[in-house]
């Protein structure tokens, strides 16, 4: 059963995130604001139909070193991958969460 977004996963547990039908930008930015929320080792299951996360999300994991884990083999459709949050996560820009933020 999916993790409602303001409820505090089981310890443990894996975060659900559903990426729904967004599309890399803003499946980026939804998943970049709920790593922000999370403590160190908590792994998301996100949920998607964007066909292009299998590539997007290992670029984006070791652009911020957070940990991708990868297709999670029975998450619920659509396709649903596994990330763990990165203790010293590396901000992106605001604007662009596929590139790392001004300065950094």
């Amino acid at each position: 059963m999916p993790t409602p977004p303001d409820a505090a996963p089981a310890p443990g547990a894996p975060v659900h995130v559903d990426g729904g039908d967004l599309g890399c930008a803003r499946l980026l930015v939804l998943l970049r604001a709920r790593a922000r929320e999370l403590p160190p080792g908590t792994v998301v299951h996100l949920t998607t139909s964007d066909p292009v996360a299998p590539i997007d999300l290992p670029a984006w994991c070791r652009l911020t070193g957070h940990r991708y884990l990868g297709p999670v083999p029975d998450g619920p459709p659509p396709a649903t991958y596994a990330v763990e949050v990165a203790a010293d996560a590396r901000p992106t820009d605001p604007d662009r969460p596929w590139h790392a933020a001004p300065g950094a």
